[in-house]
């Protein structure tokens, strides 16, 4: 245990490669309408996970995650119907995907490729233990069979492009549904986003909160970005 927890802090830097074809396959993936509806789910995980943690560490009682097909979701929590609590809970998912992608470019700035794929993993069985329903449970068993199987089954150098590219995606990925849920408020069709939700209960215009989290997750790209490619 001892040798290899010492080869996990003493891997050889990256090649810059690894971090530019993650971050290439990670912007077509985002970017392209055909794939993007797949792979959201993912950034759904990561969504749901973050008014999750928020909801327990803001001291409200957790009731679970429920993950749906069109790639929505839900957390249901019980406290308070106003105050801090719930503000922070529900502020928290559209930022969680970029902070994880900032997450995890530290790690690989320094590395840690194998402990940010299993930082991963221990992550989404968090999630599963909230998860209420049976897709959501298919949704995270599937994501961690898959970072698992590339953990034990493809070369080193494979695991940095994979890791570069969950890195990236989480990066790149939490941006579009910023934009998707603004576009959508302008249409007056989501009146029960988080935004909109934000707005009730803080008295503050649902689109500076759109701006509030378009500046984080763009603020955690520009950092990521810098440790990544350096």
């Amino acid at each position: 245990m001892h040798a290899e927890w010492t080869q996990l802090l003493t891997s050889g830097n990256p090649p810059r490669w690894t971090a530019v074809a993650g971050a290439a396959v990670a912007l077509v993936v985002v970017l392209n309408n055909r794939l993007w509806p797949v792979a959201r789910h993912v950034i759904t995980i990561a969504h749901e996970g973050g008014h999750a943690l928020a909801a327990v560490g803001s001291g409200r009682r957790l009731g679970g995650i429920r993950l749906h097909s069109d790639t929505s979701g839900v957390t249901v929590s019980a406290g308070r119907p106003t105050g801090l609590g719930v503000v922070i809970t529900v502020a928290a998912g559209y930022i969680t995907p970029s902070l994880l992608g900032l997450g995890g470019a530290a790690l690989l700035a320094v590395n840690q490729v194998s402990l940010m794929l299993r930082v991963s993993v221990v992550l989404l069985l968090g999630v599963l233990v909230a998860i209420r329903n049976a897709f959501g449970a298919l949704s995270i068993v599937l994501s961690t069979a898959t970072v698992i199987a590339v953990s034990v089954l493809a070369p080193y150098r494979w695991q940095e492009v994979f890791a570069a590219f969950i890195t990236w995606f989480l990066l790149l990925g939490g941006l579009r549904p910023i934009v998707e849920v603004q576009r959508t408020r302008s249409r007056g069709r989501a009146p029960t986003s988080d935004p909109d939700q934000l707005a009730r209960l803080t008295a503050t215009p649902a689109s500076m909160w759109v701006a509030f989290f378009a500046m984080v997750s763009l603020l955690c790209l520009t950092v990521a970005g810098d440790w990544l490619v350096r």
